[in-house]
Order: C-alpha cells, then sequence, then structure tokens
C-alpha cells in the first residue's frame, strides 16, 4: 500500500487532468506546446546549471542508447513473426522503445527518491526526447502515410529548445558564471510548475485517445515488450556499469515506464496507425499502475 501511495500523487493529477479534458475539453496541443517549449527548457537548464558534470552523464547517455538499439531490435524481430505491416512494425517501436520518461517517469521519480534522484531523472528525460525526435520520427515517418526527409526530422530535432536550454546550462556551469538569485528564483518557479503542467497533459491526452480499429495482439506484445522485458533489459546493462544504486534505481523506473504520449503526437502527424499506438499508450498506462510499484519494491523503496 505505500508503493502505491508514491505514485498516487502522480495519478490524481493525471485524473484531474482527464476529468478535465471529459468534461471541458482543452486545446490539448496548445497547453503541450506551452510546456514543451516554454517551460520544460527552464527546468533542463536549472538542471544541468546545478549538477556539476560528472562521469554519471556518461553512464546514462550510453545507458539510453543501449536501451534504445536493444528494444529496437526485439520490437522489429516481434514485429516480423508476426508478420506486422510496415505502418503496424512503426507503430510498435513507437510504443515499444520510447518509454514516458518526462511527464511520468520523472515525478515518480521524484516522489520514490527525492530531489537527487529527480536531477537523475530531468538529464535521462532530456536525452530521451532527443533520441525520440530523431528516432521516433524516422520511423513514424517510416511507417506513416506520406514519407518525412531527414532533413525535415533534422529541421524538428533543432527546434526543440529543451537542448539549447540544456547546453546553455552545462556551459555556464563549466564557465563558473552565477547567476542573480532573483533571476534564479524566476527561473525556477517556471522550472518548478512545468513537471505539473507535463503531467496534466498526460491525463487530457489519455482522454482523447481512441481505440477503435485497434489489433489487439499488437498491442499485448508491446505492452509486455515495454512494461516487462524493458526493465529486464536495464538490470542487465546496469550490471555492467560503475554507477550507484541511486541511479540504478532512477534508470530502472525510467525504463518501466509506459509508452511515451508523444509518440501518439507522432503516429497522427504522420498517419502511423495513430490508434494503435494511442491506445497503446493508454493500456500501458493503466498496467503501470500495478507494474510501477511492484518494480519500486523489487528496488527496495
Amino acid at each position: 500500500m505505500d508503493l502505491f501511495l508514491i505514485i498516487l500523487p502522480v495519478l490524481i493529477i493525471f485524473s484531474i487532468g482527464y476529468l478535465g479534458q471529459k468534461i471541458i475539453g482543452f486545446d490539448i496541443k496548445s497547453i503541450s506546446t506551452v510546456a514543451l517549449y516554454l517551460m520544460s527548457p527552464f527546468l533542463a537548464f536549472r538542471t544541468f546549471f546545478t549538477n556539476e558534470l560528472t562521469m554519471d552523464y556518461f553512464y546514462i547517455i550510453s545507458f539510453c542508447l543501449l536501451l534504445t538499439v536493444v528494444l529496437l531490435i526485439i520490437v522489429w524481430i516481434t514485429g516480423v513473426i508476426m508478420k506486422a505491416t510496415r505502418p503496424q512494425l512503426s507503430a510498435m517501436i513507437l510504443g515499444g522503445v520510447f518509454m514516458n520518461s518526462g511527464n511520468y517517469g520523472a515525478p515518480v521519480v521524484l516522489f520514490a527518491f527525492g530531489a537527487v534522484g529527480f536531477d537523475y531523472a530531468v538529464i535521462m528525460m532530456v536525452f530521451q526526447s532527443l533520441l525520440m525526435n530523431t528516432i521516433g520520427i524516422f520511423f513514424a515517418a517510416l511507417g506513416g502515410e506520406e514519407k518525412a526527409t531527414l532533413n525535415q526530422s533534422f529541421q524538428r530535432v533543432i527546434r526543440m529548445p529543451l537542448i539549447y536550454a540544456a547546453g546553455l546550462g552545462i556551459l555556464l556551469q563549466l564557465l563558473a558564471l552565477s547567476i542573480p538569485q532573483p533571476l534564479m528564483e524566476g527561473i525556477s518557479l517556471v522550472a518548478d510548475a512545468s513537471i505539473p503542467t507535463v503531467m496534466l497533459v498526460l491525463g487530457m491526452q489519455l482522454a482523447a485517445i481512441s481505440r477503435k480499429r485497434v489489433a489487439y495482439r499488437y498491442v499485448s506484445a508491446v505492452t509486455v515488450i515495454r512494461m516487462i522485458a524493458s526493465p529486464l533489459i536495464a538490470v542487465g546493462i546496469l550490471y555492467f556499469m560503475p554507477v550507484s544504486d541511486l541511479l540504478k534505481s532512477v534508470i530502472i523506473v525510467q525504463a518501466a515506464m509506459p509508452a511515451a504520449a508523444n509518440t501518439t503526437i507522432f503516429a497522427l502527424q504522420f498517419g502511423t496507425e495513430p490508434d494503435l499506438v494511442s491506445f497503446t499508450t493508454f493500456i500501458t498506462t493503466l498496467v503501470s499502475i500495478v507494474s510501477i510499484p511492484i518494480v519500486l519494491f523489487f528496488l527496495g523503496v
């Protein structure tokens, strides 16, 4: 019961967003854009500016790359065995490879491991965002109704302010430059507001999900990969990395997160089986209500 209470605050905020969307109805894209382009960059800047550069950055980036490659291979093989079409295979990749490390993973880590663990989660969130906006968009375009060029994918990446904010934070830290306290307080206000905002957005997105015309066998396969295989693979990768127990726990929890909500946006944009992708996000999020407390239990939280 105590483990469930850790994720209860997260679920409450999700529910508020869900009910608000069902009862009132909001322009989800506008709110999501505000959170992504105006608020999250402040969180990334503060995290990278205030946290000393260590080898942990290298291990987090290495882990994210390795996990992405392994999951890609597993999902690809599974899709081929199940004789999925190209759009279905791309949809499976979107749901199975990319976890919700931002508007779900980071808050759970905050409640489970505190501020230090949360900083690790934000670092991982920034790099996962980079992977999602490159590899994720590539596969969304590959299986979409209209193929996007590599240049279009690259343009999407370079428009992400999150990356520049993180880079600026690292640069100022390396230059040992200080920021006036009033300015830093303003940055922190926006940074702190970004987390509940993106959590509300996920609740709204879940409320707008459609389950019509869904091939449930693909949803089941991706759910197993996303919620069971991913954290187990994470444990295997971390066995060879000399990182602290806290960082290991944070990474495993992040790897156990449901499918990323942004993949639904990609699927809608490119016409890559959006119903399949969105319903996979919905199901994996429901499963996480049970699976995340189990993961936290095995981590000794």
